[in-house]
Parts: C-alpha cells; structure tokens; sequence
C-alpha cells in the first residue's frame, strides 16, 4: 500500500463529510423543493461517497512530509 493512498484514506472520511454538508446545506435551503427532499438527499449521500475519492486521491501528495517532497 503507498504512502498516498493511505493518506488518501485518511482524508476521504473528512473530504466526504464536507461534501456532503455543502450538498446538505445546498438542498435544504429551497423549500420550494421540499416535496422531492427524499429523493434528492440519498442522490447527495451517493455523490458525495463518490467525489470524496478523487478529491482525497488529489489532496493526498501535498500532505506528506518535506523530507518525502526533496527525494
């Protein structure tokens, strides 16, 4: 297992909660489409497992340690 991805690990459980706060926040704040809340919200739990990996996977270099970065 690289160094990267377990960093990458570590974040992804961070990069989704804020993910999905924003997307939570997003959808709440339009009562106008209070109706369809119960479908939009588990569109906004899966979409944000998915783009939290990506994003934890780009975050992930500019963490390590500087003696790691001069090699």
């Amino acid at each position: 297992m690289s160094t990267r991805f377990r960093i990458a690990l570590l974040l992804y459980g961070m990069t989704n909660a804020v993910i999905f706060g924003a997307g939570i926040i997003l959808v709440l704040s339009f009562p106008e489409i209070s109706e369809a809340w119960p479908y939009i919200i588990p569109v906004v739990v899966v979409a944000s497992f998915v783009i939290a990996a990506p994003i934890a996977w780009l975050i992930a270099p500019r963490l390590r340690a500087r003696k790691q970065r001069d090699r």
